[in-house]
């Protein structure tokens, strides 16, 4: 039977949350602290992105925007031009990183493409994720694309409920627990849950359960189940 297959972007489809990590340790390093460690600066930015991220939402340009209120924070010695051109050269660098497909995702999208209706969904800033798009070279074997703000529960449905999808027949697959799994398992729909070790630590929580949840050890598996 045909399904509608929602199915994320980053780190599900390419590699993405590796070239932020490196973004991370070269703002860490530019910082050098002379008293707190790599974690402790990283506990830092995290709240201020759980605060922004509300606000301005995701992507490149606004990582780059927390880490100078980081930096301005957390700085042992006044903020120079230098400092801030350099913070905006890592959120234009990133905008652009190299799309790198994860494995199997190019054959697997290809062959669920010819039976299913797959959207990419995806949250993030619009342009940038279909930039990202552009560039993986799958964009075709897409039926529909959805970026939004946030991946709750609502935003599941609203989506749904606006396409007048039949959400037993509508499956989100994904990397992250928080913004794949559990709330697409809240509003009705199935779930894939596709682990990758580089998934950002902010997107991870314990998968509820309940519902319809399947967990594959690697994208090329969805052909078992699809």
């Amino acid at each position: 039977m045909r399904q509608h297959l929602f199915i994320d972007a980053d780190d599900t489809l390419w590699e993405n949350n590796v070239f932020f990590e490196r973004a991370f340790d070269s703002f860490a390093s530019r910082l050098a602290h002379s008293s707190m460690s790599c974690a402790e600066v990283r506990a830092a930015l995290d709240g201020i992105e759980h605060v922004n991220n509300r606000v301005h939402g995701y992507g490149a340009a606004n990582f780059a925007r927390n880490l100078r209120q980081c930096f301005e924070r957390l700085a042992e010695r006044p903020v120079t031009d230098v400092d801030i051109a350099f913070i905006d050269e890592i959120g234009r660098t990133l905008a652009v990183h190299p799309i790198d497909l994860i494995d199997g995702v190019a054959g697997t999208v290809a062959a669920l493409s010819e039976v299913h209706e797959l959207t990419l969904f995806s949250k993030g800033d619009p342009a940038e994720q279909r930039a990202k798009i552009d560039r993986s070279g799958l964009g075709g074997y897409f039926h529909h694309t959805a970026i939004v703000r946030e991946k709750d529960a609502d935003t599941y449905r609203l989506e749904v409920a606006g396409r007048s999808i039949d959400s037993e027949r509508c499956w989100m697959i994904g990397n992250s627990p928080k913004s794949d799994i559990n709330p697409a398992l809240e509003a009705g729909l199935g779930a894939v849950f596709v682990p990758n070790p580089n998934t950002w630590h902010l997107e991870k929580e314990e998968i509820r359960g309940g519902g319809r949840l399947l967990v594959v050890e690697k994208f090329a598996d969805l052909l078992d189940h699809f």
